[in-house]
């Protein structure tokens, strides 16, 4: 069964996913919509950069992290001038490193949905006078729900696996920067395998359901946006 340091985990986890699912949702949408309507020629550097969590170790990702985040780094700096302290091993600091660590698995998903939207839609809207702004809110955006629902469950359920990275910058801080995926390794190691049986096969119950509503809710949307 979980105990109270499981229970500590879960809910930090909880919290970090859903507060970094928000802000990649917050900063992804108008990047994702940029980068599908752009013709600009630093387009293919800048899905680069946004694509380099996806080949690059995770260690690797959260060594520079926690030099970027750590005392002497740049944003441990602005930290410290602003809360007195560092960002690494703090959980504003695993917020910063989920963020771009799960930057791609939002920013892709809903950069193709606006793709797929095509350009007729929005110069129709055009036509009639909205502005751009309607253009993307009454347009776009409900043209793109089903990578909205892609981004958010693919956001929130790599924030919720993270290892490496969260170890790296975070440390094992009981309900601070302990997260399941680092409980479970501490059952490991402590050869606790009923404990870590628990977590694992929780979170592998909940993310084959969550893949299971996000393909059905992905089909009956684009039946419904068939029969439109």
């Amino acid at each position: 069964m979980l105990n109270e340091f499981d229970l500590s985990a879960l809910i930090v986890t909880l919290k970090l996913a859903a507060i970094s699912t928000v802000i990649l949702l917050l900063l992804g949408t108008p990047l994702a919509w940029w980068l599908s309507r752009t013709r600009c020629k630093m387009k293919a550097l800048l899905e680069a950069l946004i694509a380099l969590p996806l080949v690059l170790p995770p260690t690797v990702l959260g060594f520079y992290l926690l030099i970027a985040l750590g005392s002497n780094g740049p944003l441990g700096e602005i930290s410290k001038w602003i809360s007195g302290q560092p960002l690494a091993f703090t959980f504003a600091g695993l917020v910063v490193g989920s963020v771009i660590y799960s930057l791609p698995f939002v920013v892709q998903p809903l950069q193709n949905a606006f793709s797929s939207i095509g350009s007729r839609p929005i110069e129709v809207a055009a036509t009639l006078g909205a502005t751009p702004v309607d253009r993307f809110l009454t347009v776009a955006l409900p043209l793109a729900r089903t990578g909205f629902i892609t981004a958010t469950v693919l956001g929130f359920a790599h924030t919720v696996g993270e290892f490496g990275v969260v170890l790296m910058i975070g440390g094992n801080i009981p309900g601070e920067t302990q997260v399941l995926s680092i409980a479970i390794y501490d059952h490991v190691e402590a050869l606790e395998y009923g404990n870590a049986h628990w977590l694992a096969g929780g979170l592998l119950l909940a993310s084959f359901i969550t893949l299971v509503v996000v393909y059905s809710l992905n089909r009956k949307f684009s039946l419904f946006r068939g029969s439109e």
